[in-house]
């Protein structure tokens, strides 16, 4: 890190119009003064010293990263095109590929981070899901009580906690990846329980909608978060895993359902529309509970 650092700060003195902030993102603008042969001179020089010498260009060469290095090329590329420009004299030209060539070798740097710093990461997002997720089993928690869901509450909350457990033993196994993807599920269980357990009139007396349109848009994110828990579903099957028929048909009727909805709401038809996307996604929570996962709807 205090390598990466470094060349942060490095990068944002040798260049015009490459701003660094917080060691972590960069953009490239174009100088305020029209280049000119000396300053493009100099330039040429720095965007070449950063690719082939700095401490940028030898945290590529540790990291030994195919995306990293094929990008270094491309910075190398557009360096060698650079030069051609200077050479015929076309300095703006010049000076954009010289802009090019150091967004390119950032990219490259970026592609190169340490392995234990991809994997803090990962860890951060892990431990950060996962505190959403225990918010949400408390609101399931008190939702299913205020609406005296009983047996359907009960079988959520459990789902929930046997998932998080799961999750929570893959990331200690050191498979965060893995633990991120029934995470997720956790997650999107859990949310979606507890909206489906506070439909109907309460729902709409609660969020105080202003219109019918703005309930369809309401709708329309319900629906969306539905499908994603399905994908995820399908994700956590392992790579190249395909849908069960039975869910791959439910699917398909909500789909349908879907763009009848959208087409109503195309025409003002809310109503319509809402009605059709509940439809379509009590479709979904029957694909979601063909899956193994149960979600009250």
């Amino acid at each position: 890190m205090k390598n990466q650092r470094r060349w942060c700060v490095w990068v944002a003195g040798a260049f015009l119009g490459l701003a660094v902030a917080g060691g972590a993102s960069a953009q490239v603008q174009a100088p305020k003064a029209e280049p000119t042969k000396d300053s493009l001179g100099r330039r040429l020089e720095s965007v070449n010293t950063l690719i082939e010498k700095s401490s940028a260009a030898r945290q590529v060469d540790t990291a030994g990263n195919g995306d990293s290095a094929q990008r270094r090329e491309r910075a190398r590329a557009l360096h060698r095109e650079a030069t051609a420009a200077y050479e015929a004299g076309d300095y703006q030209k010049a000076n954009t590929l010289l802009d090019n060539a150091a967004k390119e070798m950032i990219g490259s740097v970026r592609k190169a981070e340490p392995a234990q710093v991809v994997e803090d990461k990962k860890q951060r997002d892990f431990n950060n899901r996962l505190d959403s997720v225990k918010a949400l089993q408390d609101a399931l928690k008190r939702v299913s009580s205020e609406k005296k869901a009983g047996a359907k509450g009960a079988q959520a909350s459990t789902k929930v906690e046997e998932l998080v457990k799961e999750a929570v033993s893959l990331r200690d196994a050191g498979q965060v990846e893995k633990g991120r993807v029934v995470l997720d599920q956790a997650y999107l269980t859990a949310k979606l329980a507890v909206q489906n357990l506070r439909q109907g009139d309460t729902l709409v007396r609660e969020l105080k909608f202003e219109s019918k349109e703005d309930e369809y848009k309401y709708e329309l994110d319900r629906n969306d978060t539905h499908q994603m828990l399905i994908q995820v579903l399908v994700e956590g099957k392992g790579p190249g895993a395909s849908q069960d028929p039975m869910v791959a048909d439910r699917v398909k009727q909500a789909e349908a359902l879907r763009k009848e909805a959208e087409a109503l709401a195309a025409k003002g038809d809310y109503e319509g529309a809402i009605k059709k996307l509940d439809d379509s996604t009590k479709e979904l929570v029957k694909g979601i509970r063909a899956s193994g996962i149960f979600i009250p709807g």
